[in-house]
């Protein structure tokens, strides 16, 4: 079976977003990669100290096939920096995945299988 990796912030860590809103999103998500037969999982992080290490330990934690790096992370230009730090990470601690890139997070899903396929 396939193994995908979310990262993405958590939406209850960003100001004006809707955290309860952009979650149920999410958990959609998940729910349609088990539907599509792919085991996949999600880190969510703040925009803080504490993302690095939560990140990297998601990476470790096991062998994946792709890891989806998130628009939060990628779009807005003030988290660049982040986004950059975000995808050496994947380098250095998963190198065998393939990295994608999805819209929003409701499709992760066709994000992932374009390199699953």
């Amino acid at each position: 079976m396939a193994t995908v990796l979310i990262l993405g912030f958590d939406p209850h860590t960003i100001p004006g977003m809707d955290g309860d809103g952009l979650r149920a999103v999410l958990d959609a998500e998940l729910a349609r990669f088990a539907e599509h037969g792919i085991d996949a999982a999600m880190t969510l992080v703040a925009p803080d100290d504490t993302a690095e290490p939560a990140i990297v330990a998601a990476l470790a934690g096991r062998g994946w096939d792709v890891v989806v790096i998130g628009g939060g992370i990628r779009k807005p230009e003030p988290a660049l920096p982040f986004f950059e730090l975000v995808v050496n990470l994947v380098r250095r601690h998963a190198p065998q995945a393939a990295i994608a890139f999805n819209t929003s997070g409701a499709d992760s899903v066709e994000a992932a299988q374009r390199w699953l396929e």
